[in-house]
């Protein structure tokens, strides 16, 4: 790997892959809409995922790209924005990444089949229908670009992502808003859900394995330790000397709040507190099975503790 173009180096997962490159000494070209990337010494190449011309002057001699960037909100005002840079700017970058040795493509655990009871793999049945809201739903049919890109013979390979925590999430990501929200003391209470949680770091070098051993055409979970989301919080406390949550709140109630939030949002185009999608997300665990990756790309995720601990001091440096 000589040159690397990197998509969405100033967002989270994207600015620790970036990093890794660089490390490693691979020679990073970022592409942003927003200027140069904090705190890194890479090229940076002004662009976006909707005009295809700047992809292609982005990519021109990279030999691997990895495309991170994407539209992550749990809500949006315009869902046809979200589209046009989550699906057609997938067909864009790949497009225009056409002649590059390997292309990662960064999806979501979000697009991986999720039963209520089961612990989900790369291979348990899913379809479009299962997708709820706007974010899942692009990046099921983006994911759905890659494939059909690979199947064409482009050497493209997908990781999927579990609920990376860590620093340097700086808009931040929902879950970064989740541990934001309890250092600033703003969740009495949680309601009983799961997901996998993943230290930033090993998705990154999930990244780099996936370019190295993945299989095109194949996903890869790239997760650590399945939580619930009371066990997750009591972990923060404890690495952040603050107390957890003891209340509880019914499933119902949550999904009230956020379709009265949501609502509002709706009318006002204002943000919602409590966004609809994201409590339709914790009706099941979305627990995983990330096996796969340690199988075929030699991945092994840590536990998640050091990985909160050093998102609970960046978050804190920032306030």
């Amino acid at each position: 790997m000589k040159t690397a173009l990197v998509t969405g180096a100033t967002g989270f997962v994207g600015w620790h892959v970036a990093k890794l490159l660089h490390q490693r000494g691979v020679k990073v070209r970022a592409l942003s809409r927003s200027g140069p990337v904090p705190e890194l010494d890479v090229e940076t190449v002004a662009g976006d995922l909707r005009d295809p011309a700047s992809l292609a002057h982005a990519a021109s001699g990279c030999d691997h790209v990895f495309h991170v960037a994407a539209d992550y909100r749990l809500w949006t005002a315009d869902p046809a924005a979200m589209h046009a840079s989550n699906v057609e700017g997938t067909r864009n970058l790949i497009t225009a990444a056409r002649h590059a040795s390997r292309i990662v493509y960064c999806s979501t655990v979000g697009t991986i089949g999720m039963r209520r009871g089961i612990i989900a793999d790369e291979d348990s049945p899913v379809s479009l229908a299962a997708m709820k809201g706007h974010y899942k739903r692009t990046k099921f049919l983006a994911e759905q670009v890659a494939l059909a890109a690979a199947r064409e013979g482009l050497p493209v390979v997908i990781v999927n992502p579990t609920t990376p925590v860590g620093d340097h999430d700086f808009k931040p990501t929902p879950t970064g808003k989740v541990i934001g929200d309890f250092l600033g003391g703003r969740i009495p209470a949680y309601i009983d859900t799961g997901l996998n949680y993943v230290d930033v770091s090993d998705v990154a070098l999930g990244h780099l394995l996936a370019a190295t051993h993945g299989r095109p055409g194949q996903r890869y979970i790239l997760g650590a330790e399945n939580l619930s989301l009371k066990q997750m919080l009591d972990r923060l406390a404890a690495v952040s000397g603050l107390s957890s949550p003891r209340l509880r709140i019914p499933y119902a109630l949550a999904y009230t709040a956020a379709a009265v939030s949501t609502l509002w949002g709706n009318l006002t185009r204002t943000h919602p507190g409590i966004p609809l999608d994201g409590v339709r997300y914790a009706q099941i665990r979305m627990w995983v099975d990330h096996h796969k990756a340690v199988r075929e790309l030699g991945y092994q995720p840590q536990p998640v503790d050091a990985a909160l601990a050093r998102a609970v001091d960046w978050f804190r440096s920032r306030s």
